[in-house]
Protein backbone atom coordinates (compact mmCIF):
# COMPACT_ATOMS: atom_id res chain seq x y z
CA UNK A 1 0.00 0.00 0.00
CA UNK A 2 1.14 3.68 -1.12
CA UNK A 3 1.04 5.45 2.34
CA UNK A 4 0.84 9.68 1.92
CA UNK A 5 2.80 11.30 4.10
CA UNK A 6 2.34 15.29 4.64
CA UNK A 7 5.13 17.28 6.85
CA UNK A 8 4.87 20.74 8.47
CA UNK A 9 6.39 22.96 5.51
CA UNK A 10 5.39 21.09 1.94
CA UNK A 11 2.69 23.17 1.52
CA UNK A 12 2.34 26.47 -0.34
CA UNK A 13 -0.80 28.36 1.10
CA UNK A 14 -3.61 29.15 -1.73
CA UNK A 15 -5.84 31.67 -1.04
CA UNK A 16 -9.26 30.76 -2.16
CA UNK A 17 -11.18 33.97 -3.75
CA UNK A 18 -14.32 32.21 -4.99
CA UNK A 19 -16.18 28.79 -4.88
CA UNK A 20 -18.89 26.95 -6.73
CA UNK A 21 -20.61 24.76 -4.47
CA UNK A 22 -21.15 21.43 -6.40
CA UNK A 23 -24.49 20.76 -5.03
CA UNK A 24 -27.96 21.86 -4.20
CA UNK A 25 -30.12 22.19 -1.40
CA UNK A 26 -29.52 21.94 2.33
CA UNK A 27 -25.77 21.14 1.66
CA UNK A 28 -25.48 23.87 -1.11
CA UNK A 29 -26.81 26.58 1.54
CA UNK A 30 -25.23 25.40 4.58
CA UNK A 31 -21.60 25.81 2.80
CA UNK A 32 -22.45 29.17 1.80
CA UNK A 33 -23.42 30.64 5.13
CA UNK A 34 -19.46 29.98 6.28
CA UNK A 35 -18.63 31.60 3.07
CA UNK A 36 -20.66 34.26 3.88
CA UNK A 37 -19.29 35.16 7.27
CA UNK A 38 -15.94 34.58 5.33
CA UNK A 39 -16.93 36.92 3.08
CA UNK A 40 -15.64 34.45 0.64
CA UNK A 41 -18.46 35.22 -2.91
CA UNK A 42 -20.15 31.70 -4.05
CA UNK A 43 -21.02 30.46 -6.69
CA UNK A 44 -24.32 28.13 -6.90
CA UNK A 45 -25.23 25.51 -9.93
CA UNK A 46 -28.55 24.34 -10.78
CA UNK A 47 -30.50 22.20 -12.91
CA UNK A 48 -33.92 23.27 -15.23
CA UNK A 49 -36.31 22.45 -12.18
CA UNK A 50 -34.03 24.25 -9.83
CA UNK A 51 -33.62 27.60 -11.12
CA UNK A 52 -36.11 28.81 -8.42
CA UNK A 53 -34.71 26.75 -5.52
CA UNK A 54 -33.40 28.17 -2.26
CA UNK A 55 -29.70 27.48 -2.62
CA UNK A 56 -29.78 29.76 -5.92
CA UNK A 57 -30.68 32.29 -3.99
CA UNK A 58 -28.39 32.43 -0.89
CA UNK A 59 -25.31 32.84 -3.81
CA UNK A 60 -23.81 35.38 -5.11
CA UNK A 61 -24.71 34.18 -8.43
CA UNK A 62 -25.59 30.81 -10.15
CA UNK A 63 -24.97 28.93 -13.43
CA UNK A 64 -27.73 26.14 -15.07
CA UNK A 65 -25.73 22.92 -15.74
CA UNK A 66 -28.45 21.39 -17.34
CA UNK A 67 -31.98 19.26 -17.12
CA UNK A 68 -33.35 17.23 -14.42
CA UNK A 69 -31.27 14.20 -14.70
CA UNK A 70 -28.25 13.79 -12.32
CA UNK A 71 -26.29 12.65 -14.90
CA UNK A 72 -27.26 15.83 -17.24
CA UNK A 73 -26.96 18.24 -14.26
CA UNK A 74 -25.15 17.61 -10.87
CA UNK A 75 -23.29 14.21 -11.34
CA UNK A 76 -22.01 16.03 -14.80
CA UNK A 77 -18.24 16.40 -13.55
CA UNK A 78 -17.25 18.52 -16.50
CA UNK A 79 -20.09 20.60 -16.85
CA UNK A 80 -18.83 21.59 -13.04
CA UNK A 81 -15.47 22.15 -14.18
CA UNK A 82 -16.72 24.47 -16.90
CA UNK A 83 -19.18 26.15 -14.59
CA UNK A 84 -16.40 27.32 -12.12
CA UNK A 85 -13.93 28.06 -14.70
CA UNK A 86 -16.87 30.12 -16.48
CA UNK A 87 -17.48 32.01 -12.95
CA UNK A 88 -14.35 32.90 -12.27
CA UNK A 89 -14.26 30.65 -8.82
CA UNK A 90 -11.21 29.58 -7.92
CA UNK A 91 -12.05 26.45 -5.91
CA UNK A 92 -14.94 23.70 -5.71
CA UNK A 93 -16.88 22.27 -2.41
CA UNK A 94 -19.02 19.07 -3.20
CA UNK A 95 -20.89 19.36 0.05
CA UNK A 96 -22.65 15.80 0.24
CA UNK A 97 -23.79 13.24 -1.84
CA UNK A 98 -23.62 14.15 -5.52
CA UNK A 99 -20.15 13.85 -6.06
CA UNK A 100 -18.70 14.95 -2.81
CA UNK A 101 -16.93 11.16 -2.97
CA UNK A 102 -16.16 10.66 -6.51
CA UNK A 103 -12.25 10.68 -6.89
CA UNK A 104 -12.34 11.16 -10.76
CA UNK A 105 -14.13 14.53 -9.84
CA UNK A 106 -11.58 15.51 -7.13
CA UNK A 107 -8.95 14.62 -9.07
CA UNK A 108 -10.23 16.43 -12.02
CA UNK A 109 -10.75 19.46 -10.04
CA UNK A 110 -6.76 19.73 -8.85
CA UNK A 111 -6.10 19.54 -12.83
CA UNK A 112 -8.20 21.99 -13.92
CA UNK A 113 -6.13 24.43 -11.81
CA UNK A 114 -8.78 24.89 -9.00
CA UNK A 115 -8.86 24.12 -5.06
CA UNK A 116 -10.33 20.91 -4.01
CA UNK A 117 -12.42 21.65 -0.56
CA UNK A 118 -12.13 17.81 0.33
CA UNK A 119 -9.27 15.05 0.92
CA UNK A 120 -7.20 13.81 -1.67
CA UNK A 121 -8.12 11.96 -4.58
CA UNK A 122 -6.50 8.83 -3.89
CA UNK A 123 -7.48 8.76 -0.39
CA UNK A 124 -11.13 9.08 -1.48
CA UNK A 125 -10.71 6.46 -4.03
CA UNK A 126 -8.96 3.89 -0.85
CA UNK A 127 -11.61 4.10 1.38
CA UNK A 128 -14.67 4.17 -1.22
CA UNK A 129 -13.49 0.63 -1.83
CA UNK A 130 -15.41 -1.13 1.29
CA UNK A 131 -12.86 -4.22 0.98
CA UNK A 132 -9.70 -1.94 0.06
CA UNK A 133 -10.68 0.19 3.15
CA UNK A 134 -11.26 -2.83 5.09
CA UNK A 135 -7.87 -4.40 4.48
CA UNK A 136 -6.31 -1.06 5.37
CA UNK A 137 -7.97 -1.02 8.87
CA UNK A 138 -6.54 -4.54 9.70
CA UNK A 139 -2.85 -2.81 8.78
CA UNK A 140 -3.84 -0.35 11.41
CA UNK A 141 -4.32 -2.63 14.30
CA UNK A 142 -8.05 -1.29 14.05
CA UNK A 143 -10.98 -3.81 14.81
CA UNK A 144 -13.14 -5.14 11.83
CA UNK A 145 -15.94 -7.82 11.54
CA UNK A 146 -15.92 -10.88 10.21
CA UNK A 147 -16.25 -10.96 6.85
CA UNK A 148 -15.19 -12.29 3.59
CA UNK A 149 -14.74 -9.87 0.42
CA UNK A 150 -15.30 -10.33 -3.12
CA UNK A 151 -18.31 -13.33 -3.17
CA UNK A 152 -19.04 -14.57 -6.21
CA UNK A 153 -22.44 -17.24 -5.42
CA UNK A 154 -23.54 -19.15 -2.39
CA UNK A 155 -21.18 -21.46 -2.01
CA UNK A 156 -18.41 -19.43 -1.10
CA UNK A 157 -20.34 -17.42 1.42
CA UNK A 158 -21.34 -21.46 3.00
CA UNK A 159 -17.56 -22.23 3.14
CA UNK A 160 -17.06 -19.20 4.91
CA UNK A 161 -19.25 -19.31 7.59
CA UNK A 162 -18.52 -22.72 8.18
CA UNK A 163 -14.31 -22.14 8.46
CA UNK A 164 -15.12 -19.46 10.27
CA UNK A 165 -18.00 -20.58 12.56
CA UNK A 166 -20.45 -17.62 12.00
CA UNK A 167 -23.65 -17.84 12.18
CA UNK A 168 -26.77 -16.43 10.59
CA UNK A 169 -27.72 -13.47 10.34
CA UNK A 170 -25.13 -11.61 8.11
CA UNK A 171 -25.16 -8.92 5.34
CA UNK A 172 -24.22 -8.96 2.03
CA UNK A 173 -23.51 -4.96 0.95
CA UNK A 174 -21.48 -3.20 -2.07
CA UNK A 175 -18.20 -3.05 -2.22
CA UNK A 176 -18.47 0.49 -3.42
CA UNK A 177 -21.90 1.08 -1.64
CA UNK A 178 -22.83 3.98 0.87
CA UNK A 179 -26.22 5.42 1.62
CA UNK A 180 -27.87 2.34 2.56
CA UNK A 181 -27.55 1.11 -1.11
CA UNK A 182 -26.30 -1.86 -1.99
CA UNK A 183 -27.23 -3.58 1.61
CA UNK A 184 -29.19 -6.83 2.39
CA UNK A 185 -29.54 -8.94 5.76
CA UNK A 186 -29.45 -12.56 5.20
CA UNK A 187 -31.71 -14.47 8.28
CA UNK A 188 -31.12 -18.37 6.49
CA UNK A 189 -30.26 -20.27 3.79
CA UNK A 190 -33.23 -19.87 1.67
CA UNK A 191 -32.75 -16.18 1.55
CA UNK A 192 -29.05 -16.06 0.37
CA UNK A 193 -29.05 -16.68 -3.22
CA UNK A 194 -31.89 -13.75 -4.13
CA UNK A 195 -29.89 -11.64 -1.58
CA UNK A 196 -26.47 -11.94 -3.76
CA UNK A 197 -28.82 -11.37 -6.35
CA UNK A 198 -30.58 -8.22 -5.14
CA UNK A 199 -27.14 -6.43 -3.88
CA UNK A 200 -25.73 -7.00 -7.21
CA UNK A 201 -28.54 -5.51 -8.75
CA UNK A 202 -28.50 -2.56 -6.69
CA UNK A 203 -24.74 -2.24 -6.18
CA UNK A 204 -24.65 -1.76 -10.30
CA UNK A 205 -26.99 0.42 -10.57
CA UNK A 206 -26.18 2.68 -7.59
CA UNK A 207 -22.65 2.61 -8.11
CA UNK A 208 -21.78 0.81 -11.28
CA UNK A 209 -19.75 -1.85 -9.37
CA UNK A 210 -20.99 -5.45 -8.88
CA UNK A 211 -18.55 -6.66 -6.49
CA UNK A 212 -19.68 -7.64 -3.02
CA UNK A 213 -18.77 -9.08 0.45
CA UNK A 214 -20.72 -10.43 3.41
CA UNK A 215 -20.08 -9.49 7.20
CA UNK A 216 -21.78 -11.05 9.96
CA UNK A 217 -24.46 -9.21 11.23
CA UNK A 218 -24.43 -7.27 14.90
CA UNK A 219 -27.91 -8.01 15.92
CA UNK A 220 -28.01 -5.15 18.56
CA UNK A 221 -25.60 -3.32 16.56
CA UNK A 222 -25.26 0.72 17.59
CA UNK A 223 -23.60 3.17 14.93
CA UNK A 224 -21.02 5.58 16.40
CA UNK A 225 -19.47 7.89 14.09
CA UNK A 226 -16.33 9.71 15.05
CA UNK A 227 -15.78 13.03 13.17
CA UNK A 228 -11.89 13.84 12.73
CA UNK A 229 -10.44 17.07 11.06
CA UNK A 230 -6.77 17.07 9.92
CA UNK A 231 -4.47 19.45 8.09
CA UNK A 232 -1.92 19.13 5.13
CA UNK A 233 1.04 19.29 7.97
CA UNK A 234 -0.04 16.04 9.83
CA UNK A 235 -1.80 17.34 12.46
CA UNK A 236 -4.92 15.18 13.14
CA UNK A 237 -7.78 15.93 15.70
CA UNK A 238 -10.95 14.25 16.90
CA UNK A 239 -13.77 16.17 17.37
CA UNK A 240 -15.22 13.40 19.36
CA UNK A 241 -18.04 11.11 18.63
CA UNK A 242 -22.11 11.12 17.33
CA UNK A 243 -24.31 8.16 17.71
CA UNK A 244 -26.11 7.35 14.53
CA UNK A 245 -28.14 4.14 15.19
CA UNK A 246 -31.71 5.27 14.51
CA UNK A 247 -31.74 4.89 10.89
CA UNK A 248 -34.71 3.87 8.57
CA UNK A 249 -34.00 1.38 4.84
CA UNK A 250 -30.23 1.86 6.46
CA UNK A 251 -30.13 5.58 5.87
CA UNK A 252 -30.03 7.71 9.28
CA UNK A 253 -32.98 9.63 10.91
CA UNK A 254 -31.88 10.99 13.95
CA UNK A 255 -28.38 11.44 15.78
CA UNK A 256 -27.13 12.81 19.03
CA UNK A 257 -24.00 13.99 20.62
CA UNK A 258 -21.92 13.04 22.61
CA UNK A 259 -23.33 8.87 22.03
CA UNK A 260 -25.81 7.84 25.03
CA UNK A 261 -24.36 4.15 24.50
CA UNK A 262 -21.05 4.04 25.59
CA UNK A 263 -18.64 4.52 28.81
CA UNK A 264 -15.96 7.13 28.22
CA UNK A 265 -13.51 4.39 28.23
CA UNK A 266 -14.68 2.93 25.04
CA UNK A 267 -15.30 6.48 23.70
CA UNK A 268 -11.59 7.72 24.25
CA UNK A 269 -10.76 4.24 22.45
CA UNK A 270 -12.68 4.80 19.63
CA UNK A 271 -11.81 8.07 19.30
CA UNK A 272 -8.05 7.67 19.36
CA UNK A 273 -8.58 4.71 17.13
CA UNK A 274 -10.44 7.18 14.57
CA UNK A 275 -7.09 9.24 14.37
CA UNK A 276 -4.60 6.54 14.17
CA UNK A 277 -6.18 5.53 11.62
CA UNK A 278 -6.57 8.60 9.48
CA UNK A 279 -2.99 9.22 10.21
CA UNK A 280 -1.95 6.01 8.62
CA UNK A 281 -4.17 6.53 5.23
CA UNK A 282 -2.71 10.22 5.13
CA UNK A 283 -6.08 12.33 4.96
CA UNK A 284 -6.59 15.99 5.36
CA UNK A 285 -9.53 17.62 5.73
CA UNK A 286 -12.93 16.75 7.78
CA UNK A 287 -14.07 13.17 7.78
CA UNK A 288 -15.61 10.60 10.17
CA UNK A 289 -14.34 7.36 10.72
CA UNK A 290 -17.79 5.18 11.20
CA UNK A 291 -17.80 1.96 13.84
CA UNK A 292 -20.39 -0.69 14.33
CA UNK A 293 -20.97 -1.06 18.41
CA UNK A 294 -22.01 -4.66 19.69
CA UNK A 295 -23.94 -3.11 22.86
CA UNK A 296 -23.77 -7.30 24.02
CA UNK A 297 -20.01 -7.62 24.00
CA UNK A 298 -19.48 -3.96 24.20
CA UNK A 299 -16.71 -4.62 21.52
CA UNK A 300 -16.55 -2.33 18.48
CA UNK A 301 -15.93 -2.92 14.99
CA UNK A 302 -14.73 -1.05 11.68
CA UNK A 303 -17.38 0.07 8.98
CA UNK A 304 -15.79 2.83 6.70
CA UNK A 305 -14.57 6.09 6.01
CA UNK A 306 -16.41 9.11 5.58
CA UNK A 307 -14.65 11.20 3.04
CA UNK A 308 -17.32 14.12 3.12
CA UNK A 309 -18.68 16.33 5.00
CA UNK A 310 -21.62 14.64 7.23
CA UNK A 311 -24.89 15.75 7.00
CA UNK A 312 -24.60 15.38 11.12
CA UNK A 313 -21.88 17.66 11.18
CA UNK A 314 -23.57 20.22 12.82
CA UNK A 315 -24.14 18.66 15.96
CA UNK A 316 -20.32 18.40 16.59
CA UNK A 317 -20.47 21.92 15.69
CA UNK A 318 -23.29 22.37 18.95
CA UNK A 319 -20.90 20.62 21.41
CA UNK A 320 -17.67 21.90 20.47
CA UNK A 321 -18.69 25.58 18.98
CA UNK A 322 -16.15 25.17 16.06
CA UNK A 323 -17.01 25.55 12.40
CA UNK A 324 -16.19 22.65 10.20
CA UNK A 325 -16.77 23.93 7.23
CA UNK A 326 -14.64 27.12 7.68
CA UNK A 327 -11.67 24.16 9.06
CA UNK A 328 -12.22 22.40 5.50
CA UNK A 329 -11.60 25.97 4.09
CA UNK A 330 -8.50 26.57 6.13
CA UNK A 331 -7.13 23.53 5.42
CA UNK A 332 -7.32 23.65 1.43
CA UNK A 333 -6.13 26.93 1.27
CA UNK A 334 -2.70 25.01 3.30
CA UNK A 335 -3.11 25.90 6.59
CA UNK A 336 -2.51 24.57 10.07
CA UNK A 337 -5.20 23.38 11.77
CA UNK A 338 -5.70 26.70 14.80
CA UNK A 339 -6.08 24.18 17.78
CA UNK A 340 -4.74 20.91 19.64
CA UNK A 341 -6.59 18.02 20.48
CA UNK A 342 -6.54 19.25 24.46
CA UNK A 343 -8.54 21.98 23.29
CA UNK A 344 -11.42 20.33 22.18
CA UNK A 345 -13.35 20.11 25.32
CA UNK A 346 -17.38 19.39 24.32
CA UNK A 347 -19.86 20.77 26.78
CA UNK A 348 -23.18 20.49 25.78
CA UNK A 349 -25.38 17.54 24.50
CA UNK A 350 -27.08 18.40 20.59
CA UNK A 351 -29.69 16.39 18.64
CA UNK A 352 -30.59 15.91 15.23
CA UNK A 353 -33.79 15.34 13.55
CA UNK A 354 -33.38 14.58 9.22
CA UNK A 355 -36.95 16.47 7.77
CA UNK A 356 -37.70 15.24 4.77
CA UNK A 357 -40.63 15.07 2.05
CA UNK A 358 -41.74 11.53 3.20
CA UNK A 359 -45.14 9.49 4.22
CA UNK A 360 -43.99 9.19 7.87
CA UNK A 361 -45.46 5.78 7.52
CA UNK A 362 -44.57 4.14 4.10
CA UNK A 363 -41.46 6.55 3.56
CA UNK A 364 -42.51 6.85 0.44
CA UNK A 365 -41.09 10.69 -1.24
CA UNK A 366 -44.07 12.89 -1.12
CA UNK A 367 -42.91 15.42 -3.97
CA UNK A 368 -45.46 18.84 -4.68
CA UNK A 369 -45.52 22.73 -3.52
CA UNK A 370 -44.78 23.62 0.11
CA UNK A 371 -48.04 26.17 0.64
CA UNK A 372 -47.18 27.02 4.39
CA UNK A 373 -43.90 26.15 6.13
CA UNK A 374 -43.58 27.39 9.57
CA UNK A 375 -39.49 27.14 10.05
CA UNK A 376 -38.94 26.39 13.94
CA UNK A 377 -37.66 28.95 16.68
CA UNK A 378 -36.51 29.47 20.13
CA UNK A 379 -33.67 28.71 22.70
CA UNK A 380 -31.13 25.91 21.65
CA UNK A 381 -32.45 25.40 18.53
CA UNK A 382 -30.11 25.56 14.56
CA UNK A 383 -31.65 25.39 11.50
CA UNK A 384 -29.99 23.93 8.36
CA UNK A 385 -32.18 24.70 5.44
CA UNK A 386 -32.77 24.20 2.04
CA UNK A 387 -36.55 25.14 1.23
CA UNK A 388 -38.67 28.12 1.61
CA UNK A 389 -42.33 28.43 1.41
CA UNK A 390 -43.81 28.34 -1.99
CA UNK A 391 -40.78 26.04 -3.48
CA UNK A 392 -41.12 23.16 -5.40
CA UNK A 393 -40.13 19.74 -4.32
CA UNK A 394 -38.75 17.79 -7.16
CA UNK A 395 -39.17 13.99 -7.56
CA UNK A 396 -35.45 13.86 -8.91
CA UNK A 397 -33.26 14.61 -5.84
CA UNK A 398 -32.76 13.20 -2.59
CA UNK A 399 -35.92 14.50 -0.26
CA UNK A 400 -34.43 16.01 2.44
CA UNK A 401 -36.33 19.61 3.36
CA UNK A 402 -34.29 20.68 6.89
CA UNK A 403 -32.48 19.75 9.17
CA UNK A 404 -33.38 20.50 12.68
CA UNK A 405 -31.04 21.05 15.42
CA UNK A 406 -31.60 21.38 19.36
CA UNK A 407 -29.18 21.66 21.99
CA UNK A 408 -28.90 21.71 25.74
CA UNK A 409 -27.02 21.42 29.01
CA UNK A 410 -27.63 17.66 29.24
CA UNK A 411 -29.56 14.76 27.08
CA UNK A 412 -33.04 15.44 28.28
CA UNK A 413 -32.73 19.57 27.74
CA UNK A 414 -31.53 18.70 24.40
CA UNK A 415 -34.72 16.14 23.73
CA UNK A 416 -36.76 18.39 25.28
CA UNK A 417 -36.06 21.39 22.84
CA UNK A 418 -36.47 19.22 19.98
CA UNK A 419 -40.00 18.10 21.23
CA UNK A 420 -41.15 21.87 21.68
CA UNK A 421 -39.95 22.82 18.23
CA UNK A 422 -41.63 19.50 16.43
CA UNK A 423 -44.88 19.90 18.62
CA UNK A 424 -45.44 23.63 18.31
CA UNK A 425 -43.06 25.38 16.41
CA UNK A 426 -43.20 23.49 13.43
CA UNK A 427 -45.06 23.37 9.97
CA UNK A 428 -45.19 22.14 6.44
CA UNK A 429 -48.11 22.28 4.48
CA UNK A 430 -47.81 21.05 0.54
CA UNK A 431 -46.21 17.97 0.85
CA UNK A 432 -45.99 15.10 3.38
CA UNK A 433 -42.70 15.41 5.92
CA UNK A 434 -41.16 12.68 8.92
CA UNK A 435 -41.87 14.91 11.31
CA UNK A 436 -45.04 12.64 13.17
CA UNK A 437 -42.66 9.89 13.27
CA UNK A 438 -39.52 12.27 14.68
CA UNK A 439 -41.62 13.05 17.37
CA UNK A 440 -42.92 9.46 18.42
CA UNK A 441 -39.25 8.44 18.37
CA UNK A 442 -38.35 11.03 20.60
CA UNK A 443 -40.87 10.45 22.99
CA UNK A 444 -40.35 7.07 23.04
CA UNK A 445 -40.05 5.65 25.95
CA UNK A 446 -36.61 3.07 25.12
CA UNK A 447 -35.11 6.55 23.23
CA UNK A 448 -35.47 8.84 26.38
CA UNK A 449 -33.49 5.83 27.87
CA UNK A 450 -31.20 5.77 25.55
CA UNK A 451 -31.68 1.83 24.56
CA UNK A 452 -32.07 1.46 21.36
CA UNK A 453 -29.95 -0.25 17.86
CA UNK A 454 -30.23 -0.15 13.83
CA UNK A 455 -33.53 -2.45 14.47
CA UNK A 456 -35.53 0.13 16.45
CA UNK A 457 -37.54 1.31 13.92
CA UNK A 458 -38.47 -1.60 11.88
CA UNK A 459 -39.56 -3.01 15.42
CA UNK A 460 -41.67 -0.63 17.07
CA UNK A 461 -43.40 1.11 13.41
CA UNK A 462 -46.71 -0.03 14.26
CA UNK A 463 -46.05 1.41 17.78
CA UNK A 464 -44.68 4.62 16.51
CA UNK A 465 -47.26 5.40 14.28
CA UNK A 466 -49.99 4.42 16.74
CA UNK A 467 -48.10 7.91 18.19
CA UNK A 468 -49.09 10.29 15.32
CA UNK A 469 -51.26 13.22 15.84
CA UNK A 470 -52.08 13.72 11.89
CA UNK A 471 -53.70 17.36 11.19
CA UNK A 472 -55.07 17.37 7.67
CA UNK A 473 -56.82 20.63 5.48
CA UNK A 474 -60.26 19.01 7.32
CA UNK A 475 -59.10 19.93 10.45
CA UNK A 476 -58.39 23.87 9.74
CA UNK A 477 -61.61 23.98 7.30
CA UNK A 478 -63.73 22.73 10.96
CA UNK A 479 -61.72 25.52 12.70
CA UNK A 480 -62.40 28.17 9.99
CA UNK A 481 -66.03 26.90 10.23
CA UNK A 482 -65.79 27.35 13.77
CA UNK A 483 -64.83 30.44 14.30
CA UNK A 484 -67.24 31.89 11.60
CA UNK A 485 -70.13 30.36 13.47
CA UNK A 486 -68.78 32.36 16.52
CA UNK A 487 -68.55 35.89 15.08
CA UNK A 488 -71.57 35.45 13.77
CA UNK A 489 -73.59 34.41 16.55
CA UNK A 490 -71.49 36.95 19.11
CA UNK A 491 -71.01 39.65 16.68
CA UNK A 492 -67.43 41.55 16.85
CA UNK A 493 -65.41 40.70 20.00
CA UNK A 494 -63.44 43.50 21.86
CA UNK A 495 -60.01 41.84 21.05
CA UNK A 496 -61.06 42.41 17.23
Amino acid sequence: MCHIRFFRGSFVEKKIKKILVANRGVPAVRIMHTCRDRKIPTVAVYSTPDRLSHHVFVANSAIHIGEAPPAESYLNMQKMIDAALKSGANAIHPGWGFLAENSTFAQMVQDAGLIWIGPPPNVIRMMGDKMEAKKIAIRANVPTIPGVNGIKGVEQVKKWMQEDRVTYPIIIKAALGGGGKGMVKVSSDDELEQAISRARSEALKSFGDENLLAEKYIERGRHIEVQVVADQHGHVVHLHERECTLQRRNQKIIEEAPSPSIEDDIRYEMCFTAVRLMREIGYHSAGTVEFLFDSSTKRFYFLEVNTRLQVEHGITELITGLDIVDIMIDVAEGKPLSFKQSDIRPNRWALEVRVNAEDPKTFSPSFGTITHLEVPQGPGVRIAQGVYEGADIPPYYDSLLMLIMTAGPERDDAINAMDRTLARNFRVDGVKTLAPLLLSIIRHESFRRGEFSTRFIETHMDELVSMFKDKDTEDEVLKIAKYVARISALGPQEWM
